[in-house]
């Protein structure tokens, strides 16, 4: 007799107030298997992995977990039963230790008392972390681990609970090159203590050299399911989307001008950045390549001004930005969407009418005691609600965090078009973003370079920058390596100029 499947749903529904989110969904995860869930944000992955987590109960359908029926009233619940979720958004304590962090819900006893065995606990911790190639201490903080180590540690935390379902959702966003594939290696290892799995990815690449079989979701219903072999880029691509991926990329119109938007002039910082030089032009769509560590983020900061520059000089549209605070370079025409928009481009317990005006705040108000224009406010928020198509499903006065990653991007990008920037910095601003709505992004990026602004783009998707840019310009090691013209656009030649070299830098 053949063992159950580690995983098997049949005829699963959701509705919310009337609207079907989950239609009829039926999948099977074998023992051992990774199984790829992929689908536009709003598709019904987030419903479907809470209703496997006990968040969300099904109004039809059967689940079965190990061959025993699946129907947990609680996350606890789904837990007790073996099912762990590794969350984009770490649920770690950074004051707590390791240790802690891990067994914080079963602590070991001393025998017969209500009092913890830290011997017993640090041991139990070391195995797991051994287990996972993790050379730390388990009395370590949290809060001095990289996010790849934490990740880590939440997977321990799911073998100390001996899981026999691990939910892996959007695991590698905000990891190194290297923490990835130390998280795709120890992936393989839990495959083959036939641990199976559920790896929920915008990045297409990895699902398809990473995942046994391949579920896509598309309006809560399942569109396209079978082994991984079955599956291309395109065919994933026009499952989630209806479109082809020849069609991800718009059309570019227009042509970059003569004038300078942005001129950076041998700019260094120790260690950061080396004798950076470049020209963006007005209507400009330029591409910053590089590996993670190469400086790309770092030189946005620079020209922002969050963080200083030992020597070298950044021109505005005309206007030397010397040592000027973000502040002042926004007045001059800069615009900066940060890597990391949820710590530090949106506030995310406000509504998605405040952060959108947030940056221009100062030009909607009364000039005698400077009190805001609450009805010029609200018309400039809906001119751009409307210019960046935000879900229409989405009320003014609804917080942000209660959007998906596409339209949480969206919200950010309608706060600095408010501001009519002259050169906009996107760092890596399709991050977690799925691709109908990177297509949105795109399109708001070309018709904003169309308007004459100068756009530097950051981003580590080769295909992003070369569908997009004018020109790519490639960092290595804190200086820049290559400069590109459309015409000879070559993901060899980026990769080659991307890739650290041997020797470093005296």
């Amino acid at each position: 007799m053949n063992p159950p499947d580690a995983l098997e749903l049949a005829g699963l529904e959701k509705s919310y107030a009337g609207v079907r989110v989950l239609r009829g969904i039926g999948l099977v995860v074998p023992a051992g298997h990774t199984l790829g869930l992929v689908g536009e944000n709003g598709a019904g992955k987030s419903t479907l992995l809470n209703i496997l987590g006990g968040i969300v109960r099904p109004d039809a359908g059967q689940m079965m977990l190990d061959g025993r029926p699946h129907a947990p009233a609680s996350p606890a619940a789904a837990s007790r039963a073996g099912v762990a979720f590794i969350h984009q958004e770490l649920n770690l304590f950074p004051n707590l230790s390791i240790a802690e962090n891990i067994f914080l819900t079963d602590f070991p006893r001393a025998a017969r008392t209500p009092v913890i065995d830290r011997r017993e606990l640090r041991r139990r911790t070391a195995g797991l972390l051994a287990e996972l190639g993790l050379d730390l201490s388990p009395d370590l903080p949290v809060g001095q681990l990289s996010t790849g180590q934490c990740q880590l540690v939440e997977i321990a935390k799911a073998l100390s609970r001996e899981a026999g379902l691990i939910i892996l959702d959007e695991p590698t966003t905000s990891l190194s090159a290297r923490e990835t594939a130390i998280l795709f290696t120890l992936m393989a290892r839990l495959k083959e203590r036939r641990i199976a799995m559920i790896f929920v990815s915008h990045v297409l690449g990895d699902v398809l050299r990473h995942c046994d079989d391949i579920a896509v979701l598309r309006d809560g219903a399942m569109v396209g399911q079978g082994p991984v072999r079955e599956f291309t880029i395109e065919r994933l691509v026009s499952l989630m989307v209806g479109r082809s991926l020849a069609q991800l990329f718009p059309e570019r119109k227009g042509a970059p001008a003569d004038e300078p938007a942005l001129e950076v002039r041998h700019v260094s910082e120790p260690h950061i950045v080396h004798d950076i030089s470049f020209t963006l032009r007005r209507g400009e769509v330029l591409g910053l390549a590089g590996m993670m560590g190469a400086g790309r983020s770092e030189l946005a900061r620079i020209l922002f001004g969050l963080d200083p520059h030992a020597s070298g000089e950044i021109v505005i549209a005309g206007q030397p930005a010397g040592r000027d605070p973000p502040s002042r370079r926004i007045r001059n025409g800069l615009a900066f969407l940060t890597e990391d928009r949820r710590a530090e481009g949106l506030c995310l317990d406000a509504a998605i009418a405040d952060n959108i005006a947030l940056v221009t705040l100062r030009d909607r108000t009364r000039t005698v005691l400077r009190l805001l224009d609450f009805k010029r406010s609200r018309q400039a928020v809906n001119t751009m609600w409307q210019a960046v198509r935000l879900s229409e499903s989405a009320a003014p006065d609804q917080p942000v965090r209660t959007l998906s990653g596409g339209n949480q991007q969206k919200v950010v990008l309608a706060k600095w078009l408010l501001a009519k920037p002259r050169v906009l910095i996107l760092d890596e601003p399709t991050r977690g973003v799925d691709v109908g709505a990177k297509f949105e992004l795109y399109q708001l990026i070309l018709e904003l370079a169309d308007q004459g602004a100068g756009v530097l783009l950051v981003s580590s998707e080769i295909e992003e920058l070369m569908g997009l840019c004018d020109r790519i310009l490639v960092m290595n090691r804190g200086e820049l390596r290559d400069e590109l013209a459309r015409s000879e656009f070559s993901q060899e030649r980026i990769l080659q100029a991307a890739l650290p070299l041997e020797e470093t830098r005296e």
